[in-house]
């Protein structure tokens, strides 16, 4: 095992990461979305690409054998780790304590479902950034009720599967940019940041990976609800090969109505969800406060 001083870590490459697996008898599950990463210098790349700070309070969501972990734990104040695995959980301050031992006071470890937590959670020190590889099977919705939830939230960086980060990043107009994409930027600003590849993962996913990068901004001025604007977002985008007009029809309480509320908002009612950016669907949500369907 490399050494460990005070202020570093002995990142974790394959060798290690099959070990401590063995250790914990751990067999990776798809559920879990358990793809581990095995490569130090895939590591310090998310790290240097998330812009931190040293005074960042960083929120890592399945951090499962500490692997980026260790790499981000020297950068920063503090890691809150938010691990649903009992198992992992119990482990990763060991590993830290093995490889980072004049770091470990810095992480913070909370056996969690990421989907349920809130605030309240995660301790007396609120996160200012999120980085992690996030689970492919639940990305998007914990992308999203984090940002909800976590508005001390500014910076995040986060590793998805290669298709949801195209579409996390697709600007309107786009055949890919859709649901995720317009929600994301109900909080954030939001760009792909680079690409990973299968085989710094142990097992290696059958897909590639992508990095986005998310920088908090106000949600756009409107009168409307968020839960309103979303409601907007998700009837438009339920049948996307149609007008507006039909697609909101069920939304406004008919296709007339869904024309009369489009027209309030300056929206040509032949327009397809994927042509509006956010603004423009808060700009709908407010019209059906002030005209409420019969």
């Amino acid at each position: 095992m490399s050494e460990s001083v005070q202020g570093t870590a002995a990142l974790l490459g394959p060798a290690e990461v099959r070990a401590i697996a063995m250790q914990l008898g751990l067999r990776p599950t798809k559920q879990r979305g358990q793809n581990f990463v095995i490569d130090p210098n895939t590591v310090r790349r998310i790290v240097r690409t998330a812009e931190l700070e040293s005074s960042d309070v960083v929120l890592e969501v399945g951090p499962g054998l500490g692997s980026l972990t260790l790499g981000l734990l020297p950068e920063v104040a503090a890691v809150v780790a938010v691990e649903i695995d009992g198992l992992l959980a119990g482990r990763l301050a060991a590993t830290v304590a093995e490889r980072a031992p004049g770091l470990a006071d810095r992480l913070t470890t909370v056996t969690a479902d990421a989907l349920q937590v809130g605030p309240g959670d995660l301790g007396d020190r609120q996160p200012t950034a999120l980085v992690a590889n996030l689970p492919y099977n639940v990305s998007v919705p914990v992308l999203l009720h984090l940002l909800e939830v976590l508005p001390s939230l500014r910076r995040v960086l986060v590793m998805v599967q290669a298709e949801v980060a195209d579409r996390l990043a697709a600007d309107p107009g786009s055949r890919i940019y859709g649901v995720p994409s317009v929600k994301a930027r109900w909080y954030a600003d939001v760009r792909r940041a680079g690409s990973v590849g299968r085989t710094v993962f142990w097992p290696a996913p059958n897909v590639d990976s992508g990095l986005v990068a998310l920088t908090r901004r106000d949600p756009p001025v409107t009168t409307a609800s968020r839960r309103d604007v979303f409601e907007v977002v998700d009837a438009a985008f339920a049948q996307r090969r149609k007008t507006l007009r039909a697609a909101l029809a069920g939304w406004a309480g008919s296709p007339a109505e869904a024309e009369l509320a489009l027209r309030a908002a300056g929206v040509d009612p032949s327009a397809r969800g994927e042509q509006l950016d956010v603004g423009r669907f808060a700009k709908i949500a407010e019209q059906r406060r002030v005209r409420p369907p019969q």
